[in-house]
């Protein structure tokens, strides 16, 4: 690959440290930044106020490691844009009784929308990330296509499936090829500071893994006392708000009693929690908005394909049927557990990322399986 001018995305984590230092290694002019994305309303000390890959600590580490590769290094502030594409939706998601996935937002909105824009006024040719993925241009098809790492148990192409072909075409992700050990290696090798630093699985914006806390503190109103319920409307007790509950949750429901219980809808209209047994969560199809096809085109027929509802969940064989405008159907072959309004539904053909959605509800009952 000819030498490129890359901006790259430095969380403070090894995975973008490594990201940086294997671009520097291959002869690009290479750029460090980091987003300051810290919310409004928080308090003044920075440990208790932001997730590990935002607060200072994060930001000190990411600086240590552009000097440690001898690349310029910028903290820019983005917090106006973070709170408009990603905190704002992520609170409307749980007033709505969905459960959102507010990295997905991040990356098509901020790092490869707002960041990519600046990194290409400032002459780059593309944004770098330390994202377990693959992307690379099909000849044949002339397109660019969007693929799962190497690394299928650290794979995160599921957070990207907005990316446009444009988007694509300015993305790289240089550690997709590697296994999480050998980034590890590679940073130890390299003496970087990161090299052993553990893994945040939180939300970035969210302290101590609360997000319940930190909407009360954001939106309190989000927070509206309503009733537990069972499938036939009655009721069964009282909770704080919808937005406490996702589909598929067990405990924390307050009811008693020896038959396990679990939440099977959410009204946020009315503010009902309806609970039920296992069997209640199975469902073999679903509806997705924001429908994104990484062709460009949603295709003509249905297409077979391996589809996964949420980021652990193991891909299934399934049927997607575009409905008209950023609108899709998804049938599965065999009905799966828990599926959830809000999360991401991922389509893939072999190790391609076909698209996505936002799951919207998902389908009735499979026949048969009714009480």
């Amino acid at each position: 690959m000819a030498r490129e001018r890359v901006v790259v995305g430095m969380s403070g984590g090894v995975d973008s440290s490594v990201a940086a230092a294997l671009l520097v290694g291959a002869g690009h002019d290479v750029v460090g930044v980091t987003m300051r994305v810290w919310p409004w309303r928080e308090s003044a000390e920075a440990t208790s106020r932001f997730g590990s890959c935002c607060g200072s600590e994060a930001v000190d580490d990411a600086r240590r490691v552009a000097a440690a590769l001898g690349i310029p290094y910028y903290l820019l502030n983005m917090a106006d844009e973070f709170d408009r594409a990603v905190i704002g939706p992520f609170a409307e998601s749980y007033r709505s009784g969905r459960t959102p996935v507010p990295c997905v937002a991040c990356n098509a909105d901020l790092k490869f929308g707002t960041l990519l824009a600046r990194a290409q006024a400032w002459d780059a040719a593309a944004v770098a990330t330390g994202h377990y993925a693959r992307v690379a241009h099909d000849a044949t098809r002339d397109r660019w296509v969007l693929r799962r790492a190497r690394d299928t148990r650290k794979d995160q192409s599921d957070f990207l499936w907005p990316l446009t072909q444009a988007q694509l075409a300015a993305a790289r992700f240089p550690v997709g090829e590697l296994t999480k050990d050998e980034v590890r290696e590679h940073a130890r090798r390299l003496g970087l500071a990161t090299a052993d630093k553990p893994e945040s699985q939180e939300i970035c914006f969210v302290s101590d893994g609360d997000y319940r806390q930190f909407l009360k503190a954001r939106e309190p109103a989000v927070f509206r006392p309503g009733a537990i319920v069972d499938r036939d409307g009655r009721a069964l007790g009282r909770h704080g708000g919808v937005a406490g509950f996702t589909i598929g949750q067990r405990k924390g429901l307050g009811l008693g009693g020896s038959r396990a219980q679990y939440v099977i809808d959410l009204d946020a209209e009315t503010g009902r929690v309806m609970v039920g047994d296992a069997a209640d969560l199975e469902r073999d199809r679903l509806e997705v908005g924001r429908a994104h096809f990484i062709a460009g085109e949603a295709p003509a027929e249905p297409l077979h394909v391996t589809a996964k509802i949420r980021h652990n969940h193991e891909p299934a064989p399934a049927t997607v049927r575009a409905l008209g405008p950023a609108r899709a159907e998804v049938v599965f072959d065999a009905a799966q557990r828990a599926i959830t309004p809000g999360q991401s539904c991922v389509w893939y053909r072999d190790d391609e990322v076909v698209g996505g959605g936002v799951i919207e509800r998902p389908g009735e009952r499979p026949a048969g399986r009714e009480h």
